[in-house]
């Protein structure tokens, strides 16, 4: 069935109705400000924690490994010592004796060298045992912040879902009497419109969208409601205060 061909009034009180019904949706969507972007930031920065949570506990299980090998390699030079001190009773010669001598002195290098190592990570692992008390108890913290950030959003879509939901089919209805040419061109004004507005009223002799001075017989051209007029200087369409 074709379309009731409608008046250039009736188109023009059609596309201002329409121009209401998306600007009232624009307002519902807007009540959520920058929660959205919010809760994605908040939930990317406590995953950055977590897999910063991650690396100290490799690190912890790092300087734990590092301190038992030391322990360990302490304690076969101690045995290696006691060894040796015991061959050095039964040598031969002097020779023999210098060389477990040597022996020895290794060996209690490699100890200053792993008690070294060992007090090295100790100072290491208390350290990062600190760091991971500190990102657990952030991430919880964390954790608080984005679950009430979005409780807040939930409960923000869930009340404006309903109204949101009527307003677009109420839209789509106005539409619906709205040529398509016309409508598309609505479209692409809004668009491009940084506030949504592709109708606006003549406000103190001036556009309602971008503020621009409409000339005297301009504004009278729009009050007539005879022919459809977009403001010269940011495309929307002009309608008059009483409409």
């Amino acid at each position: 069935m074709a379309k009731k061909e409608l008046t250039v009034e009736d188109k023009l009180r059609a596309l201002y109705e329409l121009q209401q019904v998306n600007s009232k949706i624009d307002s519902l969507r807007t009540l959520a400000g920058e929660l959205p972007q919010e809760v994605k930031d908040m939930a990317d920065e406590v995953e950055g924690l977590k897999t910063r949570l991650t690396n100290i506990e490799n690190d912890i299980k790092e300087c734990e490994t590092q301190i038992s090998d030391h322990r360990v390699r302490t304690e076969n030079a101690n045995a290696s010592i006691s060894r040796y001190k015991e061959q050095q009773n039964t040598v031969r010669n002097n020779r023999e004796f210098d060389n477990l001598n040597k022996e020895i002195e290794y060996q209690e290098l490699e100890i200053e060298a792993s008690q070294r190592k060992i007090k090295h990570f100790s100072a290491e692992l208390e350290e990062r045992l600190q760091d991971k008390a500190a990102t657990t108890k952030n991430i919880e913290e964390r954790t608080v912040d984005l679950n009430q950030k979005r409780s807040e959003l939930d409960q923000i879509l869930a009340e404006t879902k309903a109204e949101t939901e009527a307003l677009m089919l109420k839209a789509n209805d106005i539409s619906k009497k709205i040529d398509e040419r016309l409508l598309t061109a609505f479209n692409r004004i809004r668009k491009n419109a940084h506030n949504g507005l592709a109708v606006v009223k003549v406000e103190r002799d001036s556009c309602g969208g971008c503020h621009a001075k409409i000339p005297a017989q301009r504004q009278l051209d729009i009050r007539t409601r005879k022919k459809i007029i977009v403001c010269e200087f940011c495309g929307r369409i002009l309608v008059d205060p009483e409409m």
